[in-house]
């Protein structure tokens, strides 16, 4: 027999110790029959092939943009598609007055949708006045920065009241099965105003993009807990509202009627949806001494400056006294790096003042020796082409196999680019 003293249990230990006192958890294997989760349609279909099918009952999805992007605009549709579907909506709006979003709706036609208006920033009402009945289908809250909780100090849009406001907000969505969207204000720079952690607390982060000078508008999933986050959806401002692109290509090609130099076509994939696009390049001599100049609208700069060093170190090709200008038309933003290949023939083609082929696509991925990758989707790529009417394809030799319908040219090495662009073979 051996004397063992016991554990010195203190007050403040007791109170703090947490093995003991809490609700027991049912744990489940991992391997449980789960069914997938309804979706709830908007009658949208950028929208919804945007989310990956529509809302999810009980998610919360923030979407942010720019003012005057078109947020307001596409959700008061959305609502109004779905209320006129028998689901109950309620919107609320913190920014605008409930008359405001009145005439809004009937500028845009929708003035007989039962959707339910509010304008207040207090989350307390909000709830008060939810709790009072059953859930809606569908809560909008426009926007989260606008929202206060009583419970902590603080004016709205601070850290503090963003964070506690969403925070209840989706407690509520959660326990009662309603789909909640807050609308999201954005900084100078383009990042969601408010702490970090508010995108993490949702389910689904949307990203709305596009110029006030543009008609067209960028709906991307920048996270999606139900779905897939490489879809967009493309949307044209008009005067009824946000229009869909059924063929977002024709946004982003320019109708030519004689070849320029400087110009290739190239197939980008957002998703499952290939959009051709168009690479402009811009090649200025200058005197010698003087300091060339690079800008790029719609790329990467530093990618830029990669091509523009292999063609000089790989193809004897000299930029070093040249001003070069890279554009994505229509504003579109590129992240693509099939991109390489078109960017590289623009180049050639705008320092020689040779066009390339009117009806050629150009893609292909490229490496800091000069060799060609094959890329992803390059099967489909060529369809899209082949349906807006284009009918030569220049590619990484390695694609040419998968591709029909088009005549393809494939190319293992720069140098082999550069040279049917400059008509030496």
């Amino acid at each position: 027999m051996v004397e063992d003293a016991g554990a010195v249990v203190t007050p403040f230990k007791a109170k703090h110790d947490l093995h003991g006192g809490g609700k027991r958890l049912s744990l489940a294997p991992l391997d449980s029959q789960v069914a997938l989760p309804a979706r709830m349609k908007t009658g949208i279909g950028e929208l919804d092939r945007t989310l990956g099918g529509g809302f999810v009952p009980g998610s919360a999805v923030l979407i942010a943009g720019d003012p005057g992007v078109g947020k307001s605009t596409l959700l008061l549709q959305a609502a109004a598609r779905i209320a006129m579907a028998g689901e109950s909506v309620v919107y609320i709006s913190g920014e605008e007055s409930a008359d405001q979003v009145r005439l809004r709706a009937q500028r845009l036609g929708l003035g007989q949708a039962n959707v339910q208006l509010a304008a207040t920033g207090s989350v307390r009402d909000i709830l008060t006045t939810l709790g009072e009945g059953p859930p809606p289908a569908l809560l909008i809250i426009d926007s989260v920065q606008t929202m206060h909780s009583d419970l902590i100090e603080g004016a709205p849009g601070t850290v503090s009241q963003v964070r506690a406001s969403a925070q209840e907000l989706i407690r509520y969505a959660k326990s009662t099965g309603a789909t909640l969207i807050l609308v999201g204000h954005v900084t100078k720079d383009g990042a969601i105003a408010g702490p970090r952690v508010l995108e993490h607390m949702v389910d689904t982060v949307l990203s709305f993009e596009g110029e006030r000078s543009h008609l067209y508008r960028i709906l991307r999933a920048a996270k999606n807990r139900f779905g897939g986050t490489d879809e967009i959806g493309v949307f044209s401002m008009e005067e009824g509202g946000l229009g869909e692109v059924g063929n977002p290509s024709s946004l982003f090609l320019t109708h030519r009627e004689a070849d320029t130099a400087g110009i290739a076509v190239f197939p980008a994939m957002e998703g499952t949806r290939p959009v051709l696009v168009e690479v402009q390049a811009l090649v200025v001599r200058l005197a010698s001494g003087a300091t060339p100049r690079r800008a790029v609208v719609g790329w990467d700069s530093g990618r830029l400056a990669m091509i523009l060093a292999v063609l000089e170190a790989r193809c004897g090709l000299s930029f070093s006294n040249c001003e070069v200008y890279l554009n994505i038309s229509g504003g579109y933003r590129v992240t693509d790096p099939a991109a390489d290949l078109a960017v590289a023939a623009a180049l050639v083609s705008a320092l020689s003042d040779k066009p390339l082929p009117h009806g050629a696509i150009v893609f292909g991925e490229m490496a800091l020796s000069g060799e060609v990758r094959p890329v992803a989707h390059a099967a489909l790529r060529v369809k899209e082409a082949v349906k807006l009417g284009f009918d030569r394809a220049w590619l990484p030799s390695a694609a040419t196999g998968s591709v029909k319908g088009i005549r393809a040219a494939g190319f293992g090495r720069l140098g082999e680019l550069v040279e049917l662009v400059l008509g030496q073979s």
